[in-house]
């Protein structure tokens, strides 16, 4: 018994050369330019939300702003883009550090207000 390869246009079953069993041929986004991708800034966003409820509030008004910025440009063109919900994770972890950042300041001036008045009330 002697081997003989396969023909080159395919097989004896029909399957094109390169292609087994559950392999399919990989076609990719089109050779036009065109085609779905995700906000130049969405992992940014994402980010810089994150860390701010995590490290820094100070970065959740920037998120914030970043957010809505990329938000509006998303729905702007609605086909062209694919990341809304990572741009717009990072815009909610935004505004709640943004709310959580200013009731801390809130809490804190009353503080101050609260012991300036019981230390002229004391003395």
């Amino acid at each position: 018994m002697s081997y003989t390869p396969p023909p080159p246009g395919g097989d004896q079953y029909g399957q094109q050369p390169g292609y087994g069993y559950g392999q399919q041929p990989q076609y990719g986004y089109g050779g036009y330019g065109g085609g779905v991708r995700e906000h130049p800034q969405g992992t940014t966003i994402l980010v810089l939300g994150v860390l701010s409820l995590v490290i820094c509030g100070l970065l959740g008004p920037v998120a914030w702003v970043m957010g809505n910025n990329a938000l509006k440009e998303i729905d702007a063109s609605p086909s062209s883009y694919s990341n809304r919900g990572s741009v717009s994770a990072g815009r909610i972890c935004g505004i709640i550090s943004s709310v959580l950042l200013i009731l801390g300041v809130v809490a804190v001036v009353i503080l101050i207000i609260a012991g300036a008045s019981s230390s002229s009330n004391g003395a």
